[in-house]
């Protein structure tokens, strides 16, 4: 059993108050959403001081992870994606794995394989990368799609399936996968199926031009840009970020808020523009999405401005314009600006 998966410690906000709610011995702790959301700062500012000028970026993935989903990050090389992820793993405190996708990457390479032992005259599982806590997938559209596949279902299943024998990730199991998408030679694109499990779709911009002055101090004064001369240290607990997942998932979403999320969906599907609207199981994600953003702002309810903050992260992958869209120089993400601006608010 992973640390996150196991009854939690006791927690406390470091100035000796203890904010945790007995739980039974089966139910792990619940806390007030003024302290999930300063335990979501807590993580946020760790990350700032290894990732400069990425904060709306790394406000995205934590709410991803707090939605229970898996998010595809996208930038130019060089813009600091594996960075964010290493960083945003040790702010948690949770087990890291990097995975680099190849055109000769097979499933076996991300899952394991069983292995026959002459000394036991058995099989032994030697486990892939993919038995981690969070998971990077580097370059995840170098991979052919058979093994984009056995990602997949470790995705949506959180298990593998090796041998014909199913072995469990563990709840908080999280998949953050990269690509770079000006280069194109070797790759495989990521099917409508694939890309509708990333629960959001995170474009890393360059950073402010405070942030990359910072960066450049830094190097000048010997610390590495890559990484850094030492780990960066937890600023959570296992448990803690355990809680920040269960605290987003008990927020309050009124009805009005339900309706005002169908009529957005329902924009999409009367866009002249799309080939292919938002789905059910895209508007249950921005409702994740718009949950986590609740408790990053220390709230246990959804107001409006929380389905309007990842509504482009949540949904521009999940739409298809159509051919003449495209050419008339349309994106998603400007259609579904418009889309924001033209649906009312509930009062």
């Amino acid at each position: 059993m992973s640390p996150i998966d196991s009854p939690s410690e006791r927690l406390s906000d470091g100035q000796g108050t203890d904010h945790r709610v007995v739980p039974r011995p089966d139910e792990p702790p619940t806390l007030e959403p003024q302290v999930l959301g300063d335990l979501a700062e807590k993580v946020l500012q760790r990350i700032e001081e290894r990732v400069f000028g990425q904060r709306q970026a790394g406000e995205a993935l934590l709410a991803s992870f707090m939605a229970g989903g898996h998010t595809l990050l996208e930038g130019v090389p060089g813009i600091g994606k594996t960075l964010l992820a290493k960083s945003f793993a040790s702010a948690m405190g949770l087990d890291f794995q990097r995975l680099q996708f190849t055109p000769d990457l097979m499933p076996s390479d991300v899952v394991g394989t069983n292995v026959f032992q002459q000394e036991s005259g058995a099989f032994h599982l030697v486990r892939g990368p993919i038995f981690t806590q969070i998971l990077m997938a580097d370059e995840i559209n170098r991979t052919p799609p058979k093994t984009q596949a056995a990602l997949l279902e470790a995705m949506q299943e959180r298990q593998v399936t090796i041998d014909g024998i199913r072995h469990p990730l563990g709840d908080v199991f999280f998949t953050i996968a990269t690509q770079n998408p000006v280069e194109f030679e070797g790759t495989y694109p990521l099917p409508e199926a694939q890309l509708d499990r990333f629960l959001v779709r995170i474009e890393m911009a360059l950073p402010a031009k405070d942030g990359e002055l910072e960066l450049y101090r830094r190097s000048l004064g010997g610390q590495s840009v890559e990484w850094g001369d030492a780990p960066l240290a937890a600023a959570i607990s296992p448990s803690e970020a355990a809680s920040l997942r269960r605290g987003a998932a008990s927020v309050h979403v009124a009805e009005e808020l339900l309706d005002y999320l169908w009529r957005l969906a329902a924009a999409t599907r009367d866009n002249d523009h799309l080939e292919l609207s938002i789905s059910p199981r895209g508007a249950l994600a921005l409702l994740s999405a718009a949950r986590a953003a609740a408790v990053l702002d220390g709230r246990d309810f959804v107001v409006p401005d929380d389905l309007k903050r990842f509504l482009v992260a949540c949904w521009q992958h999940r739409l298809l314009l159509t051919a003449e869209a495209e050419l008339e120089g349309h994106t998603a993400a400007r259609l579904l600006a418009g889309i924001a601006a033209a649906v009312d608010v509930p009062k």
